[in-house]
């Protein structure tokens, strides 16, 4: 992967980092804990919320992909070496739960187009933060659970929510009940997973996609990814006016006028996102 610049989220940690890497128009969200496939250390999980912010607020990145590092493993889940420590008793597990929750929020919440890329194992939190984003790609080898009933942990409600929202109720009742193991093709039946390639395949497919999402314009994008969250939100949390200011800041844009322009000179527009 050729990237312009790489930064660590989690600098001076050696158990784990968050890598964020900048190669315009994509920005890449790089879970990086390879000695433990990628398991997510408590350190981690709470510096993912300022670095999907960092991405979001850089102009040069229209769309965010979230990896594990290397080739084999997306995210095997939180890292459950710590447990003894950081979930030691009801204390102490509320406060990693905020943090889990923190950084499902921070990707939910994000105003740009995220993708979660998915290679390998997919485990627990994996599952959390791929159904956080807006869409998931899969390699064909990739395997998905959710095995917090074999640990006797609590999954934070609002990624219990995303899996409902995907998948339903009865589905997700399943994945939760039975802690078992599924496979992509299952997984693409369900609805957990939106897009499933060959391994070899997988990164070239979802920079391709990437691509075509990175040339649209950025105001109409977050006004529809605002009012698409919003039908399935719960009404009494709904901000409609906030929602319909993104919609008409859309019609009040350069980029609505540019793409009128290049319809009409039958061109490719330029977005520039103002």
């Amino acid at each position: 992967m050729n990237t312009s610049e790489t930064t660590s989220a989690t600098s001076g940690q050696t158990a784990g980092r968050i890598d964020v890497s900048v190669e315009p128009p994509f920005g890449w969200l790089i879970v990086d804990n390879e000695r433990r496939r990628n398991a997510v250390t408590l350190d981690m999980w709470r510096a993912l919320p300022q670095a999907v912010a960092d991405l979001a607020d850089d102009e040069r990145v229209r769309v965010i992909v979230l990896r594990g590092a290397g080739e084999t493993t997306f995210v095997a889940g939180a890292d459950i070496s710590e447990f003894a420590e950081v979930r030691k008793d009801a204390e102490s597990a509320r406060a990693y739960e905020a943090s889990n929750s923190a950084a499902f929020d921070a990707l939910r919440a994000c105003r740009k187009p995220t993708i979660a890329m998915i290679r390998g194992f997919c485990m627990g939190g994996g599952v959390g933060l791929s159904v956080a984003c807006d869409l998931r790609f899969a390699s064909s080898d990739a395997r998905f659970a959710i095995p917090a009933a074999r640990l006797g942990v609590g999954y934070p409600a609002g990624a219990v929510r995303d899996v409902v929202k995907l998948i339903g109720p009865a589905r997700a009742k399943d994945l939760f009940f039975s802690a078992r193991r599924i496979e992509a093709a299952e997984a693409d039946t369900l609805g957990l997973i939106d897009r499933v390639s060959e391994p070899e395949a997988l990164e070239a497919e979802t920079r391709t996609y990437a691509e075509t999402v990175a040339a649209n314009a950025p105001l109409t994008q977050r006004a529809a990814k605002a009012a698409i969250d919003a039908v399935s939100a719960d009404p009494a949390d709904i901000d409609w006016p906030a929602i319909e200011a993104l919609t008409d800041a859309c019609f009040a844009s350069a980029d609505f006028a540019e793409g009128r322009t290049a319809f009409l000179e039958r061109r490719n527009p330029i977005f520039t996102g103002r």
